[in-house]
């Protein structure tokens, strides 16, 4: 009994993934597995549906979510409690500042205005002027829509032409 309260209220870090369902996130949250017979463990990944009414999770994202006490729907049975970190926004844990491969951005953008930008470097990018992520949604930027799956194509004449299912 103890067990399942504590699992009930257990939070998982996962990430989000490409999904077809509005007002929820897919989550994939990965679990370490024990091996008896090689006493290790391996990596499993879980797939879970948040509940997302805002839709601020996008592909990629890092969030923390927590088990709904009662589903929501058959699918959404958590929700979205924090997104940790945005695709593309990379933060260091401990100091809190954005990071850009190895270097703080302050660090680049200090010594961008010591010596000038770099040549094949990220110091020539301002990222105080850049757009924020999904600006373009719904314009020229279509990550946020499900991909086309068409498994087959049938030519006119043929009895599946017309059926939803075969394609």
């Amino acid at each position: 009994m103890m067990a399942k309260s504590l699992a009930r209220s257990a939070l998982f870090v996962g990430k989000c993934i490409a999904h077809e369902l509005k007002g929820a996130a897919k989550v994939e949250v990965r679990l370490l597995e024990l091996d008896e017979n090689l006493h290790m463990y391996f990596p499993s990944f879980q797939h879970y549906f948040a509940d997302d009414p805002k839709e601020e999770c996008k592909t990629g994202d890092i969030v923390l979510i927590r088990e709904l006490p009662e589903k929501k729907t058959v699918l959404i049975t958590h929700s979205v409690e924090k997104m940790l970190y945005k695709l593309g926004d990379v933060t260091d844990p401990i100091t809190g500042k954005n990071v850009i491969m190895s270097k703080y951005r302050d660090q680049i953008k200090e010594r961008n205005e010591q010596f000038g930008p770099g040549e094949g470097d990220a110091g020539g990018f301002n990222y105080e002027e850049a757009p924020p992520r999904g600006w373009q949604e719904g314009k020229k930027d279509f990550s946020h829509r499900v991909g086309y799956k068409a498994w087959h194509v049938f030519e006119p004449g043929h009895p599946l032409h017309d059926d939803p299912a075969a394609s």
